[in-house]
């Protein structure tokens, strides 16, 4: 297994992995996922610098993907990175894949001069072995997030 940073041409690739994590996520949404162009935003987020991508490849196949962003807040001390998206293919699970995934994520953080990374976390209740595992890697929780869609 090895890392690899996205490039701007392997858009496809990456939207490709977040499909099958949206997909996971809500199944019966199958159909909207299908719609939202996800390989055109890809696409747009990486060339313009707006998101960094990492892929695990095995046997020349991508079996994760992990996507970032960078945030500015002044209780963070300024610019810092949120994981967007991390998706390990389910029979790589419990491989020690997503600890490759972060370890690419922190070391592109200090990169970029990051203080923290932060993540969304689902409630501790319906995904115990999510926020189990950001916390095996030094996570803290910090408490959930909300969303408002803006028209």
């Amino acid at each position: 297994m090895r890392i690899t940073e996205a490039g701007d041409n392997e858009f496809e690739e990456v939207a490709e992995l977040v499909k099958e994590l949206l997909v996971e996520l809500e199944p019966g949404n199958a159909a909207a996922i299908d719609n939202m162009q996800l390989a055109q935003i890809a696409k747009s987020l990486l060339s313009l610098g707006k998101m960094w991508a990492f892929f695990v490849r095995h046997n020349d196949s991508n079996i994760a993907v992990i996507t970032l962003h960078e945030c500015a807040a002044i209780y963070a001390g300024g610019v810092f990175g949120e994981i967007s998206e991390l998706y390990v293919k389910p029979e790589y699970r419990s491989a020690k894949v997503g600890d490759l995934l972060l370890r690419s994520a922190i070391d592109k953080g200090r990169e970029l001069g990051w203080k923290r990374l932060e993540v969304g976390s689902p409630p501790a209740n319906e995904s115990p072995r999510t926020i189990k595992f950001y916390e095996n890697k030094g996570f803290k929780c910090s408490g959930l997030r909300l969303r408002y869609l803006i028209d």
